[in-house]
């Protein structure tokens, strides 16, 4: 261990012994990723969480670029108990936390207003994956979801590889293999703000959106999606060319009104199915850092962080309501229910398989 025991030669200052415990007779700890640009990721293996980003401005200047917290202990007790993490079994809404499967009905804990959120009450976000960094810039974590674990079927073994590449690109790469029909939708929420971590952290609404999709998919109230693909032509939905996040964000559009804000899922622009392709490209002009999102699950989420609440973070740093940005590659919301979405029914003997690149760039 370092002075301080912080991370050997690493800028993220976190001390790894603030990680390290036994949760459920399984062991915690913070894993490093580092490349040959000396770009930086934190992970933890509780949740799978993102902790940090250490990523250049157009100056060379290294800041953290994720919302986070600096202890195991302030993960398991955060009021946003996504911040950074995997989630699963299914990301995003199901609609009165019900659905139907080869004729039987199964049921879900309520977790989100009148629906299941997320994966339930205890999701991918707060278990302990098994880890095993396989080198400098990669690691790998399974997690064992048995039958009935949140209410759903089947035995769900998972596999997430995070790495980190030498052209400054977070990898994240998923494979999960069940033993009874089941469904699955996979991601990963990191929040994003480019301009770095700050007490407070300033707003993303300066940051400059583009989203590869010629339509959404509207909610209702009580953000479930109404079934429809809407066009996001001539609405403040529409990111086909860059626009700043916070230009159009308080519109009198229903949509906006609904979520207070973005929270809705893209419905990407896909010449074939699964292809690995473009999702999505955020600026922050004044660092000139950027990040761009490729993916090869049909959408991606938009959610500009409107119910953050001014909780404190790492470093300090607290986190006011849309001071960060989510884009959450996975298939659209309450799919289970909506039997014209894609698919997200996994049977045994196939293997699911998702990619999602976040690439850090600069701009000058």
């Amino acid at each position: 261990m370092t002075p301080n025991n912080l991370l050997p030669k690493s800028r993220i200052a976190l001390k790894r012994e603030d990680f390290q415990a036994e949760v459920n007779g399984k062991e915690t700890d913070l894993f490093i990723l580092k490349n040959k640009n000396e770009m930086e990721i934190a992970v933890t293996n509780y949740g799978g969480f993102v902790v940090a980003v250490m990523a250049p401005d157009k100056n060379g200047d290294y800041a953290d670029v994720v919302l986070g917290h600096s202890s195991l202990h302030d993960y398991q007790h955060t009021p946003e108990p996504y911040l950074g993490s995997l989630v699963g079994r299914y990301g995003n809404r199901i609609a009165g936390g019900k659905f139907t499967l080869e004729g039987k009905e199964y049921t879900l804990a309520i977790n989100n207003g009148p629906n299941t959120l997320h994966g339930g009450l205890t999701g991918f976000n707060a278990v302990v994956w098994d880890a095993e960094q396989l080198n400098s810039q990669t690691l790998k974590l399974n997690y064992l979801s048995v039958d009935g674990e949140e209410g759903f079927p089947g035995n769900l073994s998972v596999e997430v590889i995070y790495h980190l590449s030498n052209d400054n690109a977070l990898e994240i790469s998923y494979q999960a293999m069940t033993d009874k029909t089941t469904i699955i939708n996979l991601t990963q929420h990191s929040f994003f703000n480019l301009a770095g971590n700050a007490k407070p952290t300033p707003t993303i609404c300066n940051h400059i959106l583009t989203i590869n999709a010629d339509h959404y998919t509207p909610m209702d109230n009580v953000s479930v999606p109404t079934g429809q693909t809407a066009p996001v032509a001539g609405t403040p939905m529409d990111f086909r060319t860059p626009h700043v996040v916070g230009e159009r964000i308080d519109d009198k559009f229903e949509q906006l009104v609904f979520g207070k804000g973005y929270d809705h899922c893209y419905v990407l622009n896909k010449k074939e199915t699964g292809e690995l392709s473009f999702a999505a490209k955020v600026t922050e002009p004044e660092s000139g850092r950027t990040l761009e999102v490729y993916t090869t699950e049909p959408g991606v989420q938009l959610y500009t962080g409107n119910w953050l609440g001014g909780f404190e973070g790492k470093y300090g740093a607290t986190y006011p309501e849309r001071s960060a940005i989510c884009l959450e590659t996975q298939h659209f919301p309450d799919s289970p229910n909506k039997p014209h979405f894609p698919s997200v029914v996994l049977h045994p003997g196939e293997v699911y398989t998702q990619k999602c690149i976040y690439k850090f760039g600069i701009e000058k």
